[in-house]
């Protein structure tokens, strides 16, 4: 007896929540179609007229799909008893997800999410410009970092020739000779050299400050309130004229300059002729000479390392900002999205919930309903039904049962006065 409340019980339930069942699946088909609206209308181009119409058709034509997907599954899966049939019914339903997914629920999530996904964008890509312009300026400067070398080197060259002057010091004897004049060459050349160095940190300086605000306007744009899209717009220039900025800063590095420079020193030096009153003191000039050329070839050398050191470093790569829709940055960045992504195919998916319940709720059914007498499987309406039904089988017998008796019954014709008379005369 208890395992036939329990059966009438859950068909009672389900009789009762199938009014509740339709209305939550038209209400979840109805919600995917809005954010499908929203998703897909972020994809279209043209005017706004076909941008409208458009989306609308698009997103009527998933809740319409959405519905009857779930509605025939809400109806023939739970019926399904046969094994092979119910799991050929779940493989179209995980089919039929992923079609539900690929047409709907990226386009909810980037409903929900696409705004948010395409700041992410815009801020990886500002970290990246900034990244680029910081390592611009460093290679800029790393060549302006040989000027202290180069200061140190000519102010030596500069300092021997004054002690040569004034007394001596290199050859012996004081006074301007040829000993004179090369150490002076020889500072004043890397003079010239520091002195483009110096020139070029100015331009370096300007560059770089006009790299830096065209990054706090990038700044401002990401972090700014309002539609992502027209920010976006803004990036987007901003970031065209910050890459010339980049490209003309990597051009500011002086260490080519400096390479070359390097190499005259040594391959461009002329000894000068030993202008000495004597044959000593020109054979001490000639043994300064040789001493000064080889300083100066170590010097050379010196900064040609420095400067090829600071040639192998790669340079900046051009970046290019490639601006995203919300779906695409969406779909680009959903593992940073995974509460959005999940809450978009939710609300696609979770009639599937509705589907199992329902087959578990009828394997129940069926499951109870196999220990039961026939006379306990049947409703009280069934059990009247059949009543009447027999009732009026049985009447159509008696009324075929009386028509065949009087057919067959033999109807007496009734006895003359003539044929009275010779039957009695018969038995006397």
């Amino acid at each position: 007896m208890q395992e036939t409340n329990n059966a009438a019980k859950i068909k009672l339930g389900i009789e009762n929540l199938e009014v509740i069942s339709r209305f939550a699946l038209a209400i979840l088909a109805l919600a995917s179609g809005v954010y499908t609206y929203l998703g897909v209308r972020s994809l279209l181009d043209g005017s706004s007229t076909q941008v409208f119409f458009a989306a609308i058709v698009y997103s009527t034509a998933v809740s319409v799909a959405i519905y009857a997907f779930w509605t025939y599954l809400l109806k023939f899966v739970p019926l399904m008893q046969d094994g092979t049939r119910r799991l050929a019914l779940f493989g179209t339903m995980a089919l039929g997800s992923l079609m539900i997914i690929a047409m709907s629920s990226w386009l909810n999530a980037a409903a929900l999410a696409g705004s948010a996904a395409t700041e992410q964008h815009l801020v990886l890509q500002l970290e990246g410009y900034v990244e680029d312009l910081d390592k611009a300026h460093a290679n800029a400067l790393s060549a302006q970092s040989l000027q202290p070398d180069i200061m140190r080197a000519s102010e030596r060259f500069k300092r021997l020739g004054d002690e040569e002057q004034t007394s001596g010091a290199l050859t012996g004897t004081s006074g301007s000779g040829s000993v004179v004049q090369l150490l002076t060459q020889m500072g004043n050349q890397l003079d010239e050299l520091s002195g483009t160095i110096i020139a070029s940190k100015g331009e370096t300086a300007t560059l770089f400050t006009q790299g830096r605000e065209h990054l706090a306007k990038m700044r401002s744009l990401v972090s700014a309130s309002g539609a992502v899209q027209p920010r976006a717009d803004q990036f987007a220039s901003e970031a065209i004229s910050l890459a010339g900025v980049i490209a003309s800063l990597q051009e500011t590095s002086i260490a080519p300059s400096v390479r070359r420079a390097a190499e005259d020193l040594s391959l461009g030096f002329i000894a000068p002729i030993a202008d000495g009153r004597s044959q000593d003191l020109a054979s001490r000039q000639d043994t300064v000479i040789q001493n000064v050329k080889a300083s100066v070839a170590a010097q050379s050398t010196a900064l040609a390392k420095a400067a090829d050191d600071i040639l192998v470093e790669p340079k900046v790569p051009s970046r290019r900002f490639v601006p995203l829709s919300s779906a695409e940055a969406v779909l680009r960045y959903a593992g940073d999205f995974v509460p959005s992504w999940a809450g978009a195919i939710s609300i696609d998916l979770l009639p599937a919930i509705l589907v199992l319940i329902l087959s578990i709720a009828h394997s129940a059914i069926r499951s109870e309903s196999k220990n039961l007498d026939p006379a306990e499987q049947i409703t009280a309406a069934e059990m009247m039904r059949a009543v009447a039904l027999h009732n009026q089988m049985t009447g159509e017998e008696k009324e075929a049962l009386q028509e065949q008796t009087a057919s067959n019954t033999t109807v007496l014709r009734p006895v003359d006065n003539d044929q009275r008379k010779r039957i009695e005369e018969s038995r006397s």
